[in-house]
């Protein structure tokens, strides 16, 4: 976003061109369990596999999840020789969710066990995945 608003105070006639010349393409998350993720995935955020990609000896692979709605995908990538949880860090980053099924995708992560804060005063909650990665929830605007 730095470099946006840079060029636009240069050049603010070309920031609509700029603005097209990039898109977000996906996210990634490693994870140890590839098919626990998957289903976690499925289950708690309905998101499901739109394409593949695997190493040639077998060393890796790549999920990539869609929404069904939006060209934003979050790719899981699983390393063979990986065995030990991925250290998170203290980093506080995480991704966000928007849903017009807030009140019923929250019983479904309470009843799953996978809701790991809460802040009602935001009306946004947290589920964390197999892997200890933090995603947040939250209602559509109406």
């Amino acid at each position: 976003m730095l470099c946006v608003v840079f060029w636009q105070s240069f050049r603010p006639h070309l920031i609509n061109e700029v603005n097209h010349m990039l898109r977000f393409a996906h996210f990634n998350f490693n994870v140890l369990d590839l098919d626990r993720s998957l289903a976690f995935y499925r289950d708690a955020l309905e998101l499901s596999p739109v394409r593949t990609k695997e190493a040639g000896d077998g060393s890796f692979k790549l999920v990539y999840l869609g929404d069904g709605e939006t060209g934003f995908e979050l790719e899981l990538t699983w390393l063979k020789d990986r065995t030990e949880p991925y250290d998170l860090g203290e980093c506080e980053f995480h991704l966000a969710f928007i849903t017009d099924r807030y009140d019923e995708l929250y019983r479904r992560h309470k009843e799953m066990g996978c809701v790991c804060f809460e802040n009602p005063a935001m009306g946004i909650y947290f589920i964390e995945d197999p892997d200890g990665y933090w995603i947040e929830i939250v209602p559509a605007k109406e």
